[in-house]
Order: C-alpha cells, then sequence, then structure tokens
C-alpha cells in the first residue's frame, strides 16, 4: 500500500522554521528527573536520553498463554435495539418551530412522578438514538450525544452546548429541556419520560436546524459525576495533590527534570497555554510560570527530550522550548504544520512525530533537541477521505497510527524514504474514531489497547503480532454516554483518562479481559470551569516511572496519584 510522502535535505528543513528568541531567568539547579525510570519500565517511545517514552519490551511472565478466541466488533455504540424510552414526536407538517412545540410529544407513558423526584441540577451526558429516514420509506438508527448542565435556583445559567438553555421546565412532573448549538444554529429539544435507574433519565428528542427540522429520536442520559453504588476512588488509588492550571483548559502533561508541564486549550474567556510545576515534592507541587502568546493559546499536547519540550499548538504548529531552566521555558521557534496546526507530538529515540488534521505526520530529526530538523511529512491512502492522524505510538521499530476516520493502521517508519503500510484495523461504522493507543508484549504477542473517542468509545484489545491481519481479542467498557482519551501502559497496567470517568486503572495481564483494579472520579460538577460537553475532565495520564502517576483534569489542573 502506497504512503505519499516527501524528505527534505536537512539544510533545506532548517530553513523552513525561524528561531524566535525569548528571555530567561537565572537559572536555579534542577531537582533530580522526574522522567527517569524507577525499574526500567518505561510507559510510552524507546529510549532517547535516559527518559524512556513507551511500552516495555514485554510486560512480564503472567499467566496468559497468548491463546485466544476472535471477537467481534460491533462499534463503540451498543444499539439497544428499540427506543430507550416510550414516548414519540409527532412530525406530521412539522415545520421550522416544530422544536418549540413541545405539544408534539406523546408523553402518555411516561411516569411524571419519578420525573417531579429529579434533583433540578447536575451535569447530564446523553447518548441520542437517532431515528434517520431513509429514501425507500424505511429507517436506520444512529448514534449522537449532547450534553446540558441544570443549575439550581441562584446556582448559576442552565445551559447545553455550553450555552444558556433557551426552555427549561423540569418541576412538578415535567422535564423538559431545549437549547441551541452557536456553533451549528441545531437546536435540541428533549422531553424526559423515565428514571429507569439513579441519575439517569430516559426520554425523547427532537432536532432542528436553521429553521428545518431535521430527525427525532430517543435518549438516556446520566448525570456523569454520580454512579450508583460506586465511591470516589477505590484500590489504593491515592490523590496526593492538586493544582489548578494557570488559565483554560488542562488537556496534556509531561514531568521531567522535576516540573509537570500541563499544556491547556481556550475555554470561554480563558487563554490555554502551558503551566509549569515544580513537583519535586509531589504533595506539594509549586506553580513556577506560565506562558500564553498573543494569538497562539490552543495548545494541544506536551513532550521533551534532553533540554527540549516540544508543544503541539492547534492552528499554528510545533513550538520548541529551552527547559534547560526547567522553572522557567525559553521559546525557541515554532515550527508551523498548515492552517490546522498541529495536534499531538510524540518522541521515539532521536526522532520527534507531530500529527494534526489535514497535515500528515511530519517527522522530525532531534538528534539535537533544541534544533529539530523535518526529514518528511506521510500521509496514509485513507487521509483523502475519511482519515487523519489523530495520534501516534512507537514501538519496537513499529508506528501505531490513530488515524480518526481511516482506522487504526500500523506503519514502517524506519526508512524515511520508503515507508511502509503493514495493516489498518478499520473500525465497524462510519461513526468510528481511532484516537488513542499504547502497544506491549503479553505472552509473545504484540497487543495493542486501543480507544476512540465520543459516546461508547472504549478499550479494544488488538493482537497486531501480524499488522497485515489485526486481531480483536478483549475490550473493557464503561457507560455509553462518556468517551475516554489517553491511556498509558505500564507493566500488566492500563491508565485511563476516562472524562468524566476519571482516571481508571485496569489489570491487562490477562489482554483477553482487562479488568479495573482501581479508580478515582476526578469529574465534580461543583469545579470551577465545568463545562457540559462530552470532552470534559481527565484529559491527559502520565505515568513516567517516578512512583507518581500525573492527570490533566481540564477543570481541577495538576492531579498528582501514588502510582500503583
Amino acid at each position: 500500500m502506497a504512503v505519499s510522502f516527501r524528505i527534505l535535505s536537512p539544510l533545506l528543513a532548517s530553513l523552513l522554521v525561524l528561531p524566535v528568541t525569548g528571555c530567561d531567568d537565572d537559572p536555579t539547579p534542577a531537582p533530580p528527573d522526574a522522567g527517569e525510570p524507577d525499574s526500567g519500565s518505561p510507559d510510552a517511545g524507546s529510549p532517547d536520553s535516559g527518559s524512556p517514552d513507551s511500552g516495555p519490551p514485554d510486560a512480564g511472565p503472567y499467566v496468559w498463554d497468548g491463546t485466544y478466541t476472535e471477537m467481534a466488533d460491533p462499534g463503540d455504540w451498543l444499539d439497544p435495539g428499540a427506543p430507550y424510552a416510550p414516548c414519540t414526536f409527532d412530525t406530521t407538517n412539522a415545520g421550522a418551530g416544530a422544536c418549540e412545540e413541545l405539544t408534539r410529544f406523546d408523553l402518555s407513558q411516561c411516569d411524571r412522578d419519578a420525573l417531579a423526584a429529579i434533583p433540578q441540577e447536575g451535569i447530564y451526558e446523553t447518548v441520542n438514538r437517532n431515528q434517520v429516514a431513509l429514501m425507500d420509506g424505511g429507517v436506520r438508527f444512529t448514534v449522537g450525544a449532547i450534553g446540558f448542565r441544570l443549575q439550581g435556583e441562584d446556582a448559576g445559567t442552565s445551559t447545553m452546548f455550553d450555552t444558556p438553555l433557551l426552555h427549561r421546565n423540569t418541576q412538578g412532573g415535567t422535564f423538559a429541556v431545549t437549547g441551541q448549538s452557536t456553533r451549528t444554529a441545531t437546536t435540541y429539544a428533549m422531553m424526559g419520560c423515565k428514571t429507569p435507574a439513579p441519575h439517569v433519565i430516559t426520554g425523547c428528542f427532537a432536532v432542528c436546524r436553521r429553521g428545518t427540522f431535521l430527525r427525532v429520536g430517543t435518549f438516556e442520559a446520566h448525570r456523569v459525576a454520580k454512579r450508583a453504588g460506586e465511591s470516589e476512588s477505590s484500590g489504593g488509588l491515592t490523590l496526593l495533590s492538586e493544582h489548578r492550571a494557570a488559565s483554560g483548559h488542562a488537556v496534556d502533561v509531561y514531568v521531567t527534570k522535576g516540573h509537570a508541564y500541563v499544556v491547556s486549550l481556550d475555554f470561554k474567556d480563558k487563554p490555554g497555554g502551558l503551566t509549569v510545576f515544580d513537583v519535586s515534592n509531589p504533595r506539594a507541587p509549586v506553580l513556577r510560570s506560565s506562558i500564553s502568546l498573543p494569538g497562539n493559546t490552543n495548545w494541544n499536547g506536551v513532550w521533551a527530550k534532553g533540554d527540549a519540550l516540544y508543544i503541539a499548538g492547534l492552528s499554528t504548529g510545533t513550538h520548541v522550548y529551552d527547559i534547560s531552566n526547567p522553572a522557567t521555558p525559553t521559546l525557541v521557534r515554532i515550527m508551523p504544520a498548515g492552517r490546522s496546526g498541529m495536534h499531538t507530538v510524540l518522541v521515539d529515540g532521536d526522532r520527534l512525530y507531530g500529527s494534526g488534521t489535514g497535515v500528515g505526520t511530519h517527522v522530525y530529526d532531534i538528534t539535537q533537541p533544541l534544533n529539530p530538523i523535518l526529514r518528511t511529512v506521510f500521509t496514509l491512502p485513507e487521509d483523502v477521505n475519511m482519515g487523519d492522524p489523530h495520534d501516534s505510538f512507537s514501538y519496537e521499530g513499529r508506528l501505531y497510527i490513530s488515524n480518526s476516520g481511516g482506522g487504526y493502521t500500523v506503519v514502517d517508519p524506519s526508512d524515511l524514504d520508503n515507508i511502509k503500510v503493514l495493516g489498518t484495523y478499520m473500525r465497524p461504522a462510519p461513526e468510528e474514531f481511532a484516537h488513542h493507543n499504547a502497544v506491549g508484549t503479553f505472552g509473545g504477542k504484540t497487543i495493542a489497547f486501543e480507544g476512540g473517542e465520543f459516546n461508547g468509545s472504549h478499550v479494544r484489545v488488538l493482537d497486531v503480532t501480524n499488522p497485515a491481519r489485526i486481531v480483536k481479542i478483549g475490550e473493557f467498557r464503561m457507560r455509553q454516554t462518556t468517551s475516554m482519551h489517553n491511556m498509558i501502559l505500564r507493566g500488566n497496567l492500563l491508565y485511563v483518562a476516562w472524562y468524566q470517568e476519571g482516571l481508571r486503572v485496569l489489570d491487562v495481564s490477562n489482554p483477553t479481559k482487562p479488568k479495573q483494579v482501581a479508580h478515582y472520579q476526578t469529574f465534580r460538577e461543583e469545579d470551577p470551569d465545568r463545562g457540559d460537553s462530552l470532552f470534559e475532565g481527565a484529559f491527559g495520564i502520565r505515568v513516567p516511572g517516578d512512583g507518581y502517576a500525573y492527570v490533566a483534569d481540564s477543570s481541577r489542573g495538576l492531579l498528582i496519584f501514588k502510582e500503583l
């Protein structure tokens, strides 16, 4: 399978970026490197300068003997096969104002007493079963999602799409909320019907866009901060400290030189950027500095090698900072990556991989970490129609690319003049999205833990020993109303930042049967700047081998746990 790429000479590549000078305070003695391994079991690329970045060469001699039964893959969303609730919406002559005509909902089979008992506050995420009309008169069902937040009286503004609700009536046995996305001018009218479990509401919805009626369906909504029967934490996962990021929503973290580098996205009127914490005492992190550049604050990913810190900037590119004085990074240069900028970065040895929407995968030589040289930009065959490299993982000479709608692809990048596609695992439905992964060796086989993003995304376990025929052998799911985000494999433990589910730790010593052994619910409704988006909560996870696990939570910032 052909890969499109272009090779750049070191001289030409070095001319593509311009150095940007910055100021630096007098250096202070650096504390011990928190990114160094404690037992030779790295968590994320091959070793670079003493701070390993990728999966261990083998997860160890566990009971699994490498045998499995191949599993079917129904996709992220599991269609219940029937409406979520026994209510309907009358679509007869549905015109421009249909979503405002709440009398069109038939709620005759609903439980008004149960609805009357629903608390008047909470952040809910829904899984929507869309009913889509076909040209032949039939229907098909697809998945969707929205979030909404109810505020108690005098407690604040209730929202949907993080904007004020257009209508709310949630008292006296009625549960009605209507909101509109300002980005797409799409209006959702939602009517509750049943409460099948604590903190769960089911009902019906109608959708209109720019004055046109679109579709109807049923939904299941979970108050995501509440899980019946679950405590805040389990398995001895102890929170040692937390500290909010300087601004924006924290989304990723990298730990080295005794410091945690937390990057943030813009959130409402608060710019994102970089926040630097001294974590030489993990029980009492100290904020040392914060950086935001004018017109350039949406920073999504971070990695480091030696004295270089690499930051993925949306709409810009890869930022290179000098962290020889770790408390006060100095900007060296910004390496542009096209209009969409860079989404994620990954260091593997003397290579830096950068991925972004519409820009392919950029490969830099970082033999001199502060002077990256662009060697090639390559795209996968699927990129043309539906794929974009979202994230990558390097393991034993292969690059594992989560290629969004283009599937999960394994490539051999050893020869940059001839990058080879070794195989692709395609999701079973067009809504599927390959987002993040981690790879290790178990039972003599190369095993990938792969996850998506959006409703119902979960951990897929794939045998990628033969990339030409990737096989699903296991999975671990949580609620269909939530999404996982990033993960780190350390030995037989998989640490997963699972948005509103917080931090989840899975024992994958038998990868065919992952089981949760610990968790910490980082998502709290009362935290400042909590939104109602599906993409809220625990974003980033780093387990650098210093005995601690570091989580970037969108609202709470940096959370530090004792590693299991």
